[in-house]
């Protein structure tokens, strides 16, 4: 698999606070973004369109109304950032949202530069201290799809997240899916997260329970469209090991999706790293 290491972070703490203890609950939260459009009704695919190229004021209300949703959670996977380009107005919006969010690490994978018009990318939005980030490209015709895979805790057991975007093609995501599975095969305890652009019940999803760990989603949670929620395309998938509890969609929408949210108990073998 071709990886490379990812430049982790801004580790400073935030202002006002100290360096926690490393929790053995986790809340997590997936949310695909849209760059800031916020097309939250059928129509502004057509009337805000222009958004996705050009630099809208409002786009840091829709960033500042992300940010004080994702400061309530510990990692946050973040899809379809824009890394700085002309319509955020050359601003990095992972950035933006740990600074804030107040998160001490964050990390950024561009997966398609259009150069000074966009920056396609997938965030990570940590208050944990990561040991190990890795961006992995996703296989595909298309190039622009990406994941990354974030190691939680010592090397012995540790705690794997996946964060990713799938393609919209069905068998270019059995192929993702396909490498995914191979990705988290050497780990007990792990989290797939992110825009999947497929529902649990699909054909490739049912592979990957086939051929990884992972568990079926306890319940089906509709995500997208965010004005009339009708298909289940974010998911949150875990592995036997970790303990679920809170798994819902929240009523945030600033974007055509919805953010998923799910708290997990880690067994005590996996020890965090404080910060």
């Amino acid at each position: 698999m071709n990886a490379s290491n990812a430049v982790l972070l801004d580790d400073s703490t935030p202002p006002g606070e100290t360096p926690g203890h490393a929790k053995s609950r986790l809340r997590l939260l997936t949310y695909n973004i849209q760059a800031a459009v916020a097309s939250t009704r059928p129509h502004h695919y057509f009337t805000r369109s222009w958004k996705h190229v050009l630099p809208h004021p409002s786009s840091f209300d829709n960033l500042d109304r992300i940010a004080r949703l994702a400061s309530h959670y510990d990692v946050v996977a973040i899809q379809e950032a824009d890394a700085g380009s002309l319509r955020s107005y050359f601003i990095n919006q992972v950035e933006y949202l740990a600074r804030r969010g107040h998160f001490p690490f964050w990390c950024h994978q561009t997966n398609r530069d259009l150069g000074k018009f966009a920056q396609h990318s997938n965030g990570l939005l940590s208050r944990i201290r990561p040991s190990m980030i890795e961006q992995h490209k996703l296989p595909g015709l298309i190039p622009g799809r990406g994941a990354m895979a974030v190691r939680f805790g010592h090397s012995t057991t540790p705690l794997m997240l996946i964060l990713v975007h799938l393609a919209l093609g069905r068998r270019t995501r059995e192929r993702q899916l396909g490498f995914l599975s191979e990705l988290i095969s050497d780990y007990e305890h792990a989290v797939v997260m992110g825009d999947f652009n497929c529902a649990a019940q699909s054909r490739e999803m049912d592979r990957l329970m086939t051929t990884s760990n992972l568990c079926e989603p306890a319940q089906t949670l509709h995500s997208f469209p965010s004005w009339r929620p009708i298909r289940n395309i974010d998911h949150i998938l875990t592995t036997p090991s970790l303990r679920v509890a809170n798994l819902q969609v929240l009523n945030h929408a600033i974007s055509d999706h919805l953010p998923i949210a799910v708290e997990i108990e880690l067994p005590d073998a996996v020890e965090l790293l404080a910060n």
